[in-house]
């Protein structure tokens, strides 16, 4: 296996959730969205989401092409296969409240799929749990800052992705 291209940015998962799809597929799907919240990583094949269990402090996603996907490692908490098609060849990974966080241009057009996985998903939830259980006083906002700009871990999420085919022509009639 050799790794062909690698993004990593910052996102803020507003309302829990972090987006990643073609620039041009930017509409979201109450579906996919619907089904991340148990799978945590869901889509509809143009776009992804990715469910925190915290909103408010920065999770990183990595997106990685391979030329074969590989296997999540075992240490994961968690994992699912997924598939993205990108006809403009750039995904974009981008916060619900706040917009796009960052992008990345794949190789090439197409679609791609591979395995999304994840850690340090339940210890971020654990660590902001506990920063919201320290007394309110007039610093308490000045203490939710740092701490959540500094948390002891980080709650990452890497797509590892593989080439797999073309796009799918655009029909003239669906624009």
């Amino acid at each position: 296996m050799v790794l062909l291209a690698e993004y990593r940015c910052k996102a803020t998962p507003a309302r829990r959730v972090v987006e990643i799809y073609d620039a041009d597929a930017y509409l979201s799907d109450d579906g996919a969205m619907a089904a991340a919240r148990t799978q945590v990583v869901a889509g509809n094949g143009y776009h992804l989401y990715l469910l925190s269990l915290q909103p408010d402090i920065d999770v990183e996603v990595a997106l990685r092409v391979w030329d074969i996907a590989p296997d999540p490692p075992a240490e994961a908490e968690g994992h699912v296969p997924i598939s993205i098609e990108s006809e403009t060849g750039t995904l974009v990974v981008s916060q619900l409240e706040y917009g796009p966080a960052g992008d990345m241009t794949l190789p090439r057009p197409g679609v791609y799929e591979g395995h999304a996985w994840w850690e340090n998903r339940r210890a971020t939830a654990d660590y902001y749990a506990r920063t919201l259980d320290h007394p309110t006083d007039d610093a308490f906002e000045d203490h939710l800052t740092q701490a959540w700009n500094n948390p002891p871990v980080t709650e990452r999420y890497v797509l590892d992705l593989a080439y797999i085919r073309e796009p799918e022509p655009v029909d003239d009639e669906d624009l």
